[in-house]
């Protein structure tokens, strides 16, 4: 079965991007660090992401007083561990491909550095916490959390589902604006400052809330026909609240049909995105090596 063409074209694109090594120690650890469908590769990112909800509940627990008055150096020690481990990690990353600053200037480089900068800036920058309160630190810090689009491949299916449907959802939203901007507008008008519509915003900022059927009830119709029209939002609703699901669903469903391509790399031509299946590199018909992954079945 031949790989789709757009696929293999993204895949090679990534490496041609970020430039792939040709051999050597750099191969080997771009080999584990960016392929993780090798056993090395499994392994490693099995470890980084433990490493990254740990470390997210190390913040999560220094932040609290209790915690913190008890526990505050052992605290302070773990997290130092975890920035050093990260940023050898980020090393690591920018060593092993021949165009690093392209890496580091892409969406996953820019998280990599927010992971370890918020520890370093503390100490490198005297006085910080005068100009950054330490809680801006540790909000900084919970971004490790987008590390694991790096190595959990549900998180980039979901990227890849979003970025397909992004037009659907961008006329749904489109939609969505031009029902709450009139019935917004519409209620201001049937209702008025004295039952709490004072203007256009507050009249939209009603209709978002009574059509995300959150309703907070801080504004509410008071006129019978405003109390229609609240009533035809809710069920209005419901409906809409499907529409977004329905589209990102429908996108999942369309990239699971068929065998799904690896990030298997022919060592001969460095071409990337082979089928688990294949025998022979599509490019250059070298022959490949055996497909390794970290499940019974191998």
């Amino acid at each position: 079965m031949p790989l789709p063409t757009d696929v293999a074209d993204a895949a090679d694109a990534t490496a041609d991007r970020l430039g792939r090594p040709a051999a050597g120690w750099r191969l080997r650890l771009y080999t584990i660090i960016f392929e993780a469908d090798t056993r090395a590769g499994h392994a490693f990112d099995m470890a980084l992401i433990v490493m990254i909800v740990l470390s997210v509940a190390v913040v999560v627990a220094d932040s609290m007083a209790g915690v913190h008055a008890r526990h505050g150096e052992l605290l302070g020690a773990l997290e130092w561990a975890f920035t050093i481990a990260f940023t050898l990690e980020y090393v690591a990353r920018l060593a092993c491909v021949r165009r690093p600053w392209r890496y580091a200037r892409s969406a996953f480089g820019v998280i990599d550095l927010l992971a370890i900068l918020p520890s370093y800036l503390a100490v490198l920058v005297p006085g910080a916490n005068a100009l950054i309160d330490v809680r801006v630190l540790r909000l900084l810090r919970i971004f490790r959390l987008l590390k694991l689009g790096h190595y959990v491949h549900e998180f980039r299916a979901l990227g890849t589902a979003l970025a397909a449907s992004r037009r659907k959802i961008l006329v749904f939203l489109s939609f969505v604006m031009l029902v709450v901007l009139v019935m917004g507008t519409l209620m201001y008008v049937i209702e008025g400052p004295d039952n709490g519509y004072t203007s256009i915003p507050v009249g939209v900022y009603w209709a978002i809330t009574t059509m995300t059927t959150v309703g907070f009830g801080d504004i509410t119709p008071k006129t019978d026909l405003g109390r229609v029209i609240a009533s035809l939002m809710m069920l209005l609703g419901w409906g809409t609240l499907a529409v977004p699901t329905g589209i990102v669903s429908a996108e999942f469903t369309a990239a699971r049909v068929g065998e799904q391509p690896t990030t298997r790399t022919c060592h001969e031509c460095l071409s990337e995105g082979h089928l688990a299946s294949a025998r022979f590199c599509r490019d250059c018909g070298a022959p490949l090596p055996r497909y390794q992954r970290n499940r019974s079945e191998v």
